[in-house]
């Protein structure tokens, strides 16, 4: 009973899985098949699914010169500065229903509206899945943390450009503060 009452203030969050991010792996076949078995388990089990994408306006006037990240994304030929770049893949769009948070920095919480969501819908529990580990997967989770939410991090629905990284986030880092397991794992050990 008690996991029943958990899992009504949980919700999945996909992060940076956009055309341009997914475009920068070399085999995405694997997270992308995860992320969405993992969207279909949280719809299955009416658990919220938040995207969260990062975007900016026209001209990246929201990029300070002094952030070295978002300076080199604002001076690179990716143009996250148009809607098509915000949009989600198309292999794990939203359905009607579904959330999307754009936000300004790496964390999900930054510069988005994310937290008010979070709130209204009375989250506690946050399902992690996206692109980077390092990124966007790392920073929520310390922000989550230290906003007290319970997290869990889907070990085979994020992944980074660097093997090793990501790798040592996973078994280090994140155990620290997160539950890290496969979705398929968390899904069939959780009652609903």
């Amino acid at each position: 009973m008690e996991q029943n009452i958990n899992h009504q203030h949980t919700a999945l969050l996909v992060m940076d899985v956009q055309e341009a991010t997914v475009k920068m792996l070399k085999d995405t076949s694997p997270l992308i098949n995860s992320i969405k078995k993992a969207i279909q388990s949280a719809r299955d089990n009416n658990l919220p699914v938040i995207y969260a994408v990062i975007g900016f306006r026209k001209g990246y006037p929201e990029v300070n010169p002094n952030n070295k990240s978002f300076l080199v994304l604002k001076n690179s030929n990716r143009n996250f500065d148009n809607e098509e770049a915000a949009k989600v893949h198309v292999s794990v769009e939203p359905h009607p229903g579904d959330i999307i948070i754009t936000k300004k920095r790496v964390s999900a919480f930054t510069g988005s509206d994310l937290e008010v969501v979070l709130r209204s819908l009375e989250i506690k529990h946050l399902l992690l899945s996206g692109i980077s580990t390092s990124g966007v997967v790392l920073s929520t989770l310390r922000e989550a943390a230290d906003k007290d939410y319970t997290i869990t991090v889907f070990s085979d629905c994020c992944t980074d450009l660097d093997d090793e990284v990501h790798h040592v986030l996973l078994t280090k880092i994140f155990p620290k503060q997160a539950e890290v397991i496969d979705s398929k794992e968390w899904f069939a050990k959780n009652y609903f």
